[in-house]
């Protein structure tokens, strides 16, 4: 009975101490830290590895993580400068730099930081309206972020970001802000239509000019190459009748050829017949008649001959001018008027 006692005591001597020890060793892990009070009152914090405390005089609280947390919450309703109710969702990142001041300055930091956050987040987009809450998360994530980093850092937190998860409008302006958007597109598109059509006007404008320009250029071209040979022609024609020097006969000859196209035109209501028609029949008269001079008696004999022919072929083509002439203007009512050259 004896040796029974003295077994279990041993066995609960053994016991204790083992749990002494187990007590007296704490192993932290890696970015984390645990606060270690001693009789009631904070006496260091515990780095990552193992440590060894008092037991049953240390007391050693929970495990405090150190590394990066993500905190999401949950959306809050937010009255913009023109009174509109907007419910934000916002996400933070923060990390505890002290575990000390974690625990010991504020007794929950977690909910601290949310409560600052949505008190921090109304002050802000209450001073702007809803386009410009919609259009300005960056300037609302670094006035959050400042404000937060500056009220956390004596509670040992350091605030990384602040970002605005989304920015939910009523479901009135949701509408309204739809029906713009449809309207601005259709504007775009409306105006985007114009500039093409106002485009391709120009172009064709653009084309139609630069035709005109070329057909002008071209029609210029020809006038000049046709006036040319104008030119040339009238040049050749006049150097040929100097070089060949005719006479007055010649050319009164000529003249009463020409007589009887005149009449053939179609649409000749009024033509004047010169004066110098008769003196024009007169060198012409004489052209032929005029005697030649006499080589031989037979020479001369042939030449009267054919002066005489000449003079009749002459006074004959001359009398069918003259008939051609008033037949002309007897059949179509033209008037005839004999009117001096100036």
């Amino acid at each position: 009975m004896e040796i029974s006692v003295s077994l279990i005591a041993g066995l609960v001597i053994a016991v204790f101490a083992a749990f002494t020890v187990l007590r007296a060793v704490r192993i932290v892990p890696q970015a984390r830290a645990r606060n270690v009070e001693r009789l009631g009152r904070y006496d260091r914090t515990l780095q990552p590895g193992l440590n060894f405390v008092i037991p049953y005089i240390d007391r050693v609280y929970p495990t405090i993580d150190l590394r990066e947390q993500v905190v999401s919450f949950r959306p809050q309703p937010v009255i913009t400068e023109d009174n509109l109710v907007v419910e934000i969702d916002t996400v933070l990142y923060f990390q505890v730099t002290d575990a000390r001041a974690a625990a010991y300055e504020i007794a929950n930091f977690l909910q601290a930081v949310e409560q600052l956050t949505v008190t921090t987040l109304r002050n802000v987009v209450g001073s702007m309206d809803l386009e410009r809450t919609l259009t300005s998360r960056d300037t609302i994530n670094s006035q959050l972020r400042g404000v937060l980093d500056e009220a956390t850092g004596k509670w040992g937190l350091r605030v990384n970001r602040v970002e605005i998860k989304a920015i939910d409008p009523p479901k009135t302006i949701k509408d309204a802000m739809e029906k713009q958007m449809r309207a601005e597109r259709d504007k775009r598109a409306a105006i985007l239509g114009a500039e093409g059509q106002r485009q391709s006007q120009i172009l064709t404008a653009e084309g139609d000019k630069q035709a005109a320009v070329l057909r002008a250029e071209g029609n210029r071209t020809a006038q000049i190459l046709k006036a040319e040979g104008q030119a040339r022609a009238i040049d050749e024609v006049f150097q040929s009748v100097h070089r060949n020097d005719p006479d007055p006969k010649l050319l009164a000859y000529q003249y009463l050829q020409m007589l009887p196209q005149l009449a053939q035109g179609s649409g000749n209501t009024f033509w004047v017949i010169p004066s110098e028609i008769t003196s024009a029949l007169q060198d012409v008269s004489r052209a032929f008649t005029q005697a030649l001079p006499k080589s031989s008696a037979t020479r001369e004999t042939s030449s009267q001959e054919l002066a005489a022919h000449a003079a009749a072929d002459a006074a004959q083509a001359a009398e069918a001018a003259a008939d051609a002439v008033a037949s002309a203007a007897e059949a179509d009512g033209y008037q005839t008027a004999s009117s001096p050259r100036p």
